[in-house]
């Protein structure tokens, strides 16, 4: 009799603790599959660490082959669910499909950036939910201090140095408030610049920041960021975005080269493609994540809208937490399904939430009870050390090297902007020109990428044709590449090389006759 085989479709923070729990329960009578468009598992929690050039990209990262020894790995995007063949259809890395046969199947495909039809925004904003978007925002910022620095035109130098970050729920507040750090640092440390003032804004339709969690955290987290100098205003947003700056709500204009989203996220639409029933685009499953109607199906994670026991008539939120939970839980159920234990409703009591508020300073309620300054940033690294399923001393060393040490502020050039749309189901892949689905590159972009410049060559068009403030819009007249390039030779310098070539093929002939004789 063959085993049962279990597809898991997203590593996420429901489906890598799936997969990691099934594969202790099972103990090898299944054969479990795991498809995702990366190798890693990734931390969200700590990205904006890694945009402030705290922490290194891959102290986020965990490695699927290497935590889960006994899951085969499947590198894809999953395209459709053939629920009545029970078959799912991916594309791999390199543009070919590919087909996965289950008995089960756990969906946990997550989130991706949610979008609002506001003029310019898919066009002009980068989303903050993956690794290569914040290692683009960590080179931008970096750029445009840059830029800065060296402009001549104080109110194109203001443009620059203005941040304008939408949404101030968790990632939208952290964000912030560990940028104006970031800038702040680059500005103290260099006497030539002086006279910059690095502005972050941080802007949302509600009436508080963190609307979705305790008020005093909130009050605790508004109040660092205003004295940290964040102009923070609620009831205010963006109406429309421009390459040269924003409009807000208000009627103001403001001048910036930079529009971070963070709005919030929507259910990946692979849910939707089931055409099951759903609740806000989430697929609708049981307290037992089970599908109904469906006993091969089940769901978790930020893709599917499970009962709150403990909030009748509710739904769980999507957070982290209740995914990491709902992983573990819905890895329970499959392995009952197939008569390994007993199945079990999921059931969640919040203890507590944490905010990074960068430095010291952090807000949190562990059990209930209010923490702020340094006991908050402490309960709060714990907390991310003990939840981090890896990396834990690698993440602690880097922690306590930004304490003693000033932190590089340097450009890789590992992400273009065009490469990192707002507007994409796998915010987790970087856009690939001429890749599979991946997005037309800007004119000039392939042949920077053969010289070493990285970025700002020519301002991209995305899928809308239009340019992109995350880039130097001046870029045409005056390329910036953020790292070193090989700058064309002078006529003065070819001629010089040309005579030291006959000099040293001279030497090389004497040398053989000789050598000959």
């Amino acid at each position: 009799m063959s085993r049962p085989r279990i597809v898991i479709v997203g590593a996420g923070f429901a489906g890598y603790r799936a997969a990691r729990t099934l594969s202790r329960l099972t103990r090898h009578q299944a054969d479990i599959t795991l498809l995702n468009p990366t190798d890693y598992f990734l931390y969200l929690p700590l990205l904006p660490q890694v945009a402030a050039g705290i922490l290194e990209p891959r102290r986020v990262t965990v490695s699927l082959s290497g935590t889960l020894p006994h899951v085969r790995l499947v590198l894809g995007e999953a395209d459709g669910i053939d629920l009545d063949g029970r078959t799912v259809h991916y594309t791999g890395p390199e543009g070919k499909g590919g087909t996965l046969s289950y008995d089960r199947l756990v969906l946990t495909a997550g989130s991706v950036n949610k979008l609002l039809p506001i003029p310019g925004v898919a066009e002009h904003a980068h989303g903050f939910r993956s690794l290569p978007e914040a290692l683009y925002l960590r080179d931008h910022v970096t750029r445009q201090m840059e830029l800065a620095a060296a402009g001549d035109d104080p109110a194109l130098c203001r443009a620059r140095c203005t941040f304008v970050v939408v949404g101030a729920g968790y990632t939208g507040t952290e964000v912030a408030a560990h940028g104006q750090l970031f800038t702040d640092a680059q500005v103290r440390r260099h006497p030539l610049r002086a006279g910059m003032r690095p502005r972050w804004m941080l802007l949302d339709v509600a009436d508080r920041v963190l609307p979705e969690l305790d008020e005093r955290l909130a009050r605790t987290a508004d109040e660092v960021l205003r004295q940290r100098g964040v102009d923070v205003r609620m009831g205010t947003s963006v109406k429309e975005a421009t390459h040269d700056g924003v409009l807000l709500t208000d009627g103001e204009t403001v001048p910036t080269r930079s529009l971070v989203w963070c709005v919030g996220v929507r259910p990946d639409p692979l849910a939707a493609s089931l055409e099951l029933p759903l609740e806000r685009g989430r697929l609708l499953v049981d307290p037992h994540l089970q599908v109904p109607g469906r006993a091969e199906l089940f769901a978790a994670g930020d893709a599917a809208a499970v009962p709150d026991l403990e909030k009748p008539g509710s739904y769980t939120p999507m957070t982290a937490q209740h995914a990491w939970r709902q992983g573990r839980t819905v890895a329970h159920n499959v392995a009952a399904s197939l008569g390994m234990g007993e199945r079990r409703a999921y059931r969640h009591r919040d203890l507590g939430f944490v905010v990074d508020l960068g430095g010291v300073k952090a807000a949190a309620n562990p059990l209930g009870v209010h923490l702020s300054g340094v006991a908050a940033g402490a309960v709060t690294r714990g907390y991310h050390l003990a939840a981090m399923p890896g990396n834990r001393v690698r993440v602690a060393a880097d922690w306590v090297l930004d304490a003693v040490l000033p932190r590089q502020a340097v450009q890789l050039g590992l992400v273009r902007s065009w490469s990192v749309p707002l507007d994409t189901a796998s915010p987790e892949l970087v856009r690939m020109p001429g890749g599979p689905g991946g997005a037309q590159a800007p004119d000039g972009a392939e042949a920077q990428d053969g010289a070493g410049a990285p970025d700002d060559g020519q301002p991209a068009k995305g899928d809308a044709g239009e340019s992109d403030p995350m880039r130097d819009p001046d870029a045409v007249k005056h390329p910036e590449p953020p790292g070193p390039v090989k700058r064309p030779e002078r006529p003065a310098q070819r001629e010089e090389k040309a005579q030291h070539r006959k000099k040293s093929t001279a030497s090389t002939s004497r040398k053989g006759t000789h050598e000959h004789r």
